[in-house]
This record gives C-alpha cells, sequence and structure tokens, in this order.
C-alpha cells in the first residue's frame, strides 16, 4: 500500500501540512512539562511517598467531580515525577543517532510508523495506569519513555520532507522544526481541557486514537525508499509526468528510478567514484574537528538550561510565593497553587512563538546566501569568473551571528531567572522559548555549511546524544535545589549563567575561522601578471605546487 516517490511527491503539501500538525500533537509535547506534572499530582501519581508531616494537600482530579478528595504532594513525589521526565526527555534527544542511521539504511517510513505507534502505546499506558495510581505508579516512567521517543521519531522523520520542495527547502524545514518545538504547547492544551472537566483517562484514549490516524496516514502516503535530495534525482522530471498517459507514467518512472536510485543507492554510489573517493574525508576529521567540539560544549550548555528550567519551573514559581516556608499556611498554599498553573499555562501558550521565530533564524542563517555564486569556467575563453561573495565565508559569518544572537539571548534568559518578580518570568518565557527554537536551527546549518553531507546526519545524532548526556545533569540539580537549598533556585542558576559564557567558545573560533579563510580568499584573488600565471600553471602541469603569493593555478 505503500506510495511511489512519483506519488509522494504529487502528495507532498498534504505530507508537509499534515507533518507540522502531527508535529505539533505528537512529537516533543513532553516539553511541555509543566502541565502534564500538575495533572500527574492530581491523579496521584506517586502520592503514596508522601507523609502527613511533610506534606501539603492537592485535590484529587479535575473541577468536574462533586466530591473532592485531597491527596497529599511533597518533595519526594516530585522527585520520582521529575526522574520519569528526565528518562523522557533524555530518549527525546539521546535516540536520534541510531535513528539516523537506521533511517539512512531503511528510510522514514518504518521508523514514523514505529513512532506513531509507540506514542499512541504511552497514551494507553497512562490511561490503564490512572485506573489505580497507588499501585500503577511505576508505569508512567515506562509511559514517559515511549512518549519521547515516539514523539522524536516523528520529528526527525519528518526534516527530510523539505527535499522534494526546492526552492521552498529552507521556509519548509524552519516550519518543521518550529512545529516540533511548538509542540510543548499540547500538555497546557490538554490541561485546559482537564480543567473543563474531561477526565484524564478520556483525554489519554483520545490522544491514541489521534496517534493511530498518524500511524494510518504515514501508512497510505509515505513511500518507502527516503526523500532523495535534488542533487539526487531531478524532481522537475517528475513534474513532466502529470501529463503522461499512465502507461508511459510507469516507463518514465522506472527509467527515473534506473537512472537516479533511490537515496541508498546513491548514497553508496558516490564513494565509488573516483573524484570523490579522493578526496573523501574520514568521519574522524569531522569528529574531532575544532568546530564539532566547541559545538558540543555550546549545545550540551544550552540543553542543560533548557531542560533544567522545563523541569524546575513550577517549584521555581513556588519559591516566589512561598519563598521556601517549611510549612505554608493554607491560604499561602493555594495562592501558590494558582499561580503555578496561571504561569504554567501562560508558559506552554508562548511554546506557539516558535513558529514565528525559527523562520527568523533561518532567515539569518540564509542572509546574503542569493549573492554567492558557484565558480564559473568558460571553457572556450579559459576566463574564469569569481563570485562576489565566497559561499563557504557567508554560511561562516552567518552562523557566527546565529549562536552569538542566540547565546546573547541565553544570558538574557539566565539574568532574568535570577530576578525574585513573578510578572517578569513571562518575558523568561518568552526567551526560553526563542532559545529553544534558535539553537538547532543554528547548529544544523552550520554543520551543512562546514561538514561533507554524508557526515551530517550522524554528527547530528552523535551531537544530540552527547547533549543528551549532558542535560541528564539536571536530575541532580533539581534534588540540590529540593533538598540543601531549600527549594531556593538562586544559586543554581547562578552557576548555569556563568556556565552559560562558554556558549560564546564557538563564535569566537567562528570568528577566527572566517578571518583565516578571508585571507585565503584575498591571497587567491590577488591579480598577478599573465607571464607569472603561466608559469604557474606550468608548474602546476607538472605537479608541483609552488610556494608563491598564494593564487592557485587556473585549472585547464
Amino acid at each position: 500500500m505503500a506510495p511511489s516517490l512519483i506519488q509522494a511527491y504529487r502528495r507532498r503539501w498534504w505530507m508537509a501540512v499534515t507533518a507540522v500538525i502531527e508535529n505539533l500533537l505528537c512529537s516533543a509535547v513532553l516539553l511541555g512539562w509543566a502541565s502534564l506534572l500538575i495533572m500527574l499530582k492530581k491523579e496521584g501519581f506517586y502520592s503514596h511517598l508522601c507523609s502527613e508531616n511533610d506534606s501539603v494537600v492537592v485535590s484529587l482530579g479535575n473541577t468536574s467531580n462533586t466530591e473532592v478528595k485531597e491527596l497529599p504532594s511533597c518533595v519526594e513525589q516530585e522527585e520520582m515525577l521529575n526522574l520519569g521526565f528526565t528518562i523522557g526527555s533524555f530518549l527525546l534527544s539521546a535516540t536520534t543517532l541510531p535513528l539516523g542511521i537506521l533511517m539512512d539504511k531503511f528510510g522514514p517510513r518504518p521508523i514514523r510508523l514505529m513512532g506513531s505507534a509507540c506514542f499512541g502505546l504511552s497514551c494507553v499506558i497512562m490511561a490503564l495506569s490512572t485506573y489505580n495510581p497507588q499501585i500503577l505508579s511505576a508505569l508512567i516512567f515506562l509511559a514517559l519513555s515511549l512518549n519521547g521517543f515516539g514523539g522524536i521519531c516523528l520529528t526527525f522523520t519528518s526534516l527530510t520532507l523539505p527535499n522534494m520542495f526546492g526552492a521552498l527547502s529552507s521556509t519548509i524545514l524552519s516550519l518543521m522544526i518550529g512545529s516540533y518545538a511548538s509542540s510543548a504547547v499540547t500538555f497546557p492544551g490538554v490541561k485546559l481541557i482537564y480543567d473543563s472537566g474531561v477526565s484524564f483517562m478520556a483525554i489519554m484514549w483520545a490522544w491514541a486514537v489521534l496517534a493511530g490516524c498518524v500511524l494510518f496516514n504515514c501508512f497510505f502516503n509515505w513511500p518507502v525508499e527516503g526523500f532523495p535530495t535534488p542533487d539526487e534525482i531531478d524532481y522537475s522530471k517528475i513534474l513532466t509526468l502529470r501529463e503522461l498517459p499512465s502507461s508511459d507514467q510507469k516507463v518514465d518512472g522506472e527509467t527515473l528510478s534506473e537512472k537516479h536510485g533511490d537515496v541508498q543507492q546513491s548514497r553508496e554510489k558516490i564513494p565509488n567514484r573516483p573524484d570523490v573517493a579522493s578526496n573523501a574525508i574520514p568521519f574522524r576529521r569531522s569528529v574531532f574537528s575544532p568546530i564539532f567540539l566547541w559545538s558540543l560544549i555550546t549545545m550540551g550548555m544550552s540543553q542543560l538550561r533548557i531542560i533544567f528550567y522545563m523541569g524546575a519551573m513550577n517549584k521555581m514559581l513556588e519559591f516566589m510565593v512561598t519563598y521556601g516556608q517549611e510549612h505554608p499556611s493554607e491560604d499561602l498554599v493555594k495562592e501558590a497553587e494558582m499561580e503555578v498553573s496561571f504561569y504554567s499555562s501562560i508558559f506552554g501558550t508562548l511554546q506557539l512563538v516558535c513558529l514565528v521565530t525559527c523562520p527568523l533564524i533561518g532567515y539569518i542563517m540564509d542572509w546574503k546566501m542569493k549573492e554567492c555564486k558557484e565558480e564559473e569556467t568558460d571553457l572556450s575563453s579559459t576566463k574564469q569568473s569569481w563570485p562576489r561573495r565566497d559561499r563557504k565565508i557567508q554560511k561562516v559569518t552567518n552562523a557566527m551571528r546565529a549562536f552569538t544572537l542566540t547565546n546573547l539571548l541565553l544570558l538574557g534568559f539566565g539574568i532574568c531567572c535570577l530576578i525574585d518578580n513573578l510578572p517578569l518570568q513571562i518575558f523568561t518565557f518568552i526567551l526560553h522559548t526563542m532559545v529553544r527554537g534558535f539553537i538547532h536551527s543554528c547548529c544544523g546549518g552550520l554543520y551543512a555549511a562546514v561538514y561533507p553531507s554524508n557526515h551530517f546526519g550522524t554528527l547530528t545524532g552523535l551531537q544530540s546524544m552527547i547533549s543528551a548526556l549532558i542535560a541528564l545533569l539536571q536530575q541532580p540539580l533539581f534534588m540540590a535545589m529540593l533538598g540543601p537549598l531549600k527549594g531556593d533556585p538562586y544559586w543554581i542558576n547562578l552557576g548555569l549563567l556563568i556556565f552559560t559564557f562558554f556558549g560564546f567558545l564557538l563564535p569566537g573560533y567562528l570568528f577566527y575561522l572566517r578571518r583565516h579563510l578571508v585571507r585565503e580568499m584575498e591571497a587567491r584573488d590577488k591579480p598577478v601578471a599573465g607571464q607569472e600565471r603561466q608559469a604557474l600553471n606550468y608548474t602546476d602541469a607538472n605537479g608541483h605546487k609552488p610556494h608563491s603569493n598564494g593564487v592557485a593555478p587556473v585549472e585547464a
């Protein structure tokens, strides 16, 4: 039942629109943890860990219940539930490396089918665990793990879809990343439905049905082969097949397949070409390059900052109301609960800002790229026209500016976290959302600019996995905040703010690299006398590389 690549190309707009919607509803929804945590506590998950002497009371269920039952809430419950979030968010990032390898081999279709099935299963497990949370609380770990894994499967497979849109590929890609980043708005929306009187169990069952719709959409519309890049297949030839009869379409489709092959075949043939194989860059050279190593520090720091804030946001907001009182009054507890619920809803709603900000960082990454032209050689006149702007230099320059802007926003976010003011936190939410949308686009654009295309997926997956390992530190930081610091996040936020300055090492190195590339270009473009140019050509033809003023010899 899987469509061919030609059929999928004709359905590309349907696939793109549904992919954006599916990313919004089923990808990184776990990042809306603040709202899900409130619902899990009201449903009584791990409330049996709380004693009467060291706990506060929360109401059981939503406001539709005529009889309101109260359950205790405590630090131990917070730590256990936050551990589930840590595991789920770890899988949301760490599995990109094996997924990239599997998708290169089998294509996006089986990965997307598996992801939608895992996401639906996570919703079913959460629905079943609400029957008896006192006994089935441990199932929340499995549910959150499947939720994170299924979400990243849907996100990762949608990133190859823009290959079918030609000049619009950057716009479509920014929408995919924006919908992934904005999916944190889903759980706050679910919480509004929950507060209106719909049971948590019914919401989870409905969500499981929605995941089933995602599975069927992938089964009937996504092709078996991957989506080739424009360099691997000429999509303009697919357009000509629309006007042909069905028999001619079949013949031309087979010819197109024989000529270009699928993604896997084309990638296997590339190393066999003599001109590519001789200049192939080993993968270990890319891994140990300064840009990749500096990017690990920047991305790991940013990921830890983002994930820790998501996991601890509710306790930070609560501390701004109660100021860490061991036995707050009942009125103060209710006020803290209302403030946390209100601001977590605002935080969730502001996640939609990613849909607007992601195209902005894409525009920065593509700044003046149209003015860059590849070197053109006229064989008849043996004249060479050099581009006004070097493409690689412009890409490095754009990446430097994008990372600098992102780190400045992250620095401002860290400063706002230190200020004890509730209304100011709305601005903090906006900065957090912008940084989360910017950082992945910056990193992907940088890797695409400086590394070979066959290294891009593996490098991106490796970076995500290492960043996820660093982000695991958010669990001990959260426990330290609730334990020795008694709920006060100031010192942890101050330490993370200092750590943020390490993020400027990457744009600093990019600035150094840009100066080096500019000097090379100036030396290459320096005019030379005709006799010297002929001498260089003669020497180069004999296989020697002279030490001259840096001008590259003109190839015949």
